[in-house]
């Protein structure tokens, strides 16, 4: 099995009610729409919720990174790809892209750390084997794409005093 790389298995149109008074798509919709692409992401993985429903173990999002480029209006359809960044057994960190689709411009990207939590304890624990085979098939094909330029970034404010 391969994988493209980026995934792309995600898309949605801005609702009136995402609005919010300036106008444009609140970001709070923005986390939204990411989110239904790592809904989208996960099963690839052999994780989602069927997983979760089967085995009483799920991911949870431990740190998450969000950029926004340009704004979001009503009926507009976006497209979200992911790109494995990098997993170990217990842990993967992704990188979703928002892109308007009429416009094939990126709009927003989301950076992801999740770990595998056992449901019933909620302790982090190893994810199952063949979740992680299916990622180092994934990471064959990621591995060489171009690292995000959003990767990692911190924000500051840097004073004229510094």
């Amino acid at each position: 099995m391969a994988f493209e790389a980026p995934i792309s298995r995600w898309k949605e149109r801005v609702l009136p009610e995402w609005l919010d008074y300036n106008g444009h798509m609140n970001v709070a919709y923005f986390v939204l729409i990411f989110d239904h692409g790592t809904d989208a992401f996960y099963p690839l993985i052999g994780l989602g919720k069927p997983y979760r429903q089967r085995t009483g173990k799920s991911t949870f999002a431990v740190e998450t990174h969000i950029t926004y480029q340009r704004e979001l209006s009503v009926n507009e359809e976006v497209a979200v790809t992911t790109q494995l960044l990098g997993f170990d057994d217990k842990r993967i960190n992704y990188f979703h892209r928002m892109w308007h689709v009429g416009k094939n411009a990126q709009m927003a990207t989301l950076e992801q750390l999740a770990v595998h939590v056992d449901l019933t304890n909620r302790k982090v624990e190893p994810m199952p084997e063949e979740s992680q085979r299916l990622l180092r098939v994934m990471w064959e094909t990621h591995k060489d794409l171009p690292k995000p330029k959003e990767m990692g970034s911190v924000m500051a404010v840097r004073s004229k005093r510094d």
